[in-house]
This record gives C-alpha cells, structure tokens and sequence, in this order.
C-alpha cells in the first residue's frame, strides 16, 4: 500500500481493505512502496494487526530512511515488521540534493538511520527472538552510479544485512518487459484508495479501480484493469498509460 504525504489511510479502510486482500488469497503485505511509509502515524499498529490478526506472512515496509528514526523503527519491529528497506539512492549530499531538490544534510540522515536501525534491530532480536531483514537498495541511474557511490555504499553495507540494485522505470529509465508481471501479481493501493496498476505511479496515470466504491475483487478483474492486462499479453500497449515503459 501507498503512503503520500497528503495524509494518512483511513485506518477503518486499511483494516477493510487487509481483510479483502487476505481473503483473496494474499499473504505478502507491504505498506509504503513509492510513497514514504513513516508519514503514517498509525504504522506500527498496521504492521501489529497484520501479522498478528491478519494472518499475513510477511509485512515488509520501504522507506527513503530520512523519517526512520530509532524510535519508530522500534515499534515498528516489535510490532512484527519482517523486513526493512531503505532507499540508498544518490553518492552523496550533492546528487541528492541534484536529483531529490532536499537540502544537502539531509543526505546523511538515512545513514545515520540505518546505522540506528541496526542497533534497534539486533537488540530486538537479542530481546524477543523476532528477527527484521534490514535491506538497502539504490537505483542504478547509469553505468556509473555504482562506482559513484563506492564509499557510500561501504558504509551503507556496514549496517544492512544485504544491498540490491534497481533499474530506473519509466519513460526515462529501463523498459519493463511486455506481459509486466506487475499487473498480474501485484495489488497497489494508494493512501486514498484507489487501486493502481503501477507501483512506480506518481501521477495518478495507471488508477484502475476506486476501493471506496467497488470491493477489491471487482476492481481486479474490472474493465479497466482487465483492458490493460490485454494490451501487454498481446504485445501491445501503444495508447495505454504502460506506452514508453515496454520492452520492445
């Protein structure tokens, strides 16, 4: 599910809308993806209800780490969080600043989280038993990214359990393949409950379905989504919102 900064989820339609996921047969959960999931002041009792009521197997949260502080990764994992992504995504103050437009000291504050995270974490695990994967990732902007951010992700994989690289997608990055898996395995809702095709949707182009209106399993199979998932098994998305991100 999708946190944005306009707001919180309803938390009486994230309980609803579990629920419906669980039923249909979901078992992997993960709250916060493109949005920043630390914005939602009610995380950790999301992550608690779940895994404890809800009976999903893994709750996994993606954060861009600036928000992460030790506090909050606390509760999040003795509420049972599984695993723990951070965003690790720019060499230094001055790509991040280049490419996010945030000030440059906020660079530093997803190390220092990360560096925190990992002393929440093995004191929770030493404490309780439970376990959180702290997982670091960066998106490869270009060829040299990786040499780039040589001393960064040093650092970085001092503290993370494990580091991966992502391509970029969209119109300005790499091509996902035509049928997208996505569309066929994956179930993004956003903050305000729509339904959506994409995970890398910021703008509001891949909306398919309005769970304030329509349960989850009639906007999986409805028209809109149905249509889209048409296109890419045939091979063609020209006309689609999917046009510039297919392989070809």
């Amino acid at each position: 599910m999708h946190e944005r900064e306009k707001g919180d989820m309803d938390y009486a339609f994230f309980l609803r809308t579990i629920a419906s996921l669980r039923r249909f047969g979901v078992r992997e959960l993960g709250l916060g993806y493109f949005g920043e999931p630390f914005l939602c002041r009610w995380l950790p009792e999301a992550i608690g209800h779940a895994k404890h009521d809800g009976g999903f197997e893994r709750v996994f949260v993606v954060s861009n780490g600036r928000l992460a502080t030790p506090e909050r990764v606390r509760d999040c994992i003795e509420a049972g969080l599984d695993s723990l992504e951070f965003s690790a995504n720019y060499a230094g103050p001055d790509q991040f600043h280049y490419i996010s437009g945030a000030p440059e000291q906020d660079f530093w504050k997803l190390e220092v989280n990360l560096t925190a995270a990992r002393n929440v974490r093995d004191e929770v695990e030493a404490r309780t038993g439970h376990r959180c994967a702290l997982i670091a990732s960066s998106l490869r902007f270009d060829e040299q990214q990786p040499a780039r951010m040589r001393h960064a992700l040093e650092r970085i994989r001092a503290s993370a359990d494990e580091h991966r690289w992502r391509p970029v997608r969209g119109p300005f990055g790499a091509c996902a393949p035509v049928p997208c898996a996505a569309l066929f395995e994956e179930a993004h809702i956003s903050y305000d409950g729509k339904l959506l095709a994409c995970p890398f949707d910021h703008q509001r182009r891949f909306e398919v379905g309005d769970l304030n209106r329509e349960t989850f399993v009639d906007a999986w199979h409805g028209s809109r989504f149905g249509a889209l998932r048409a296109a890419h098994l045939a091979g063609d998305t020209h006309g689609t919102p999917c046009e510039g991100c297919a392989a070809r």
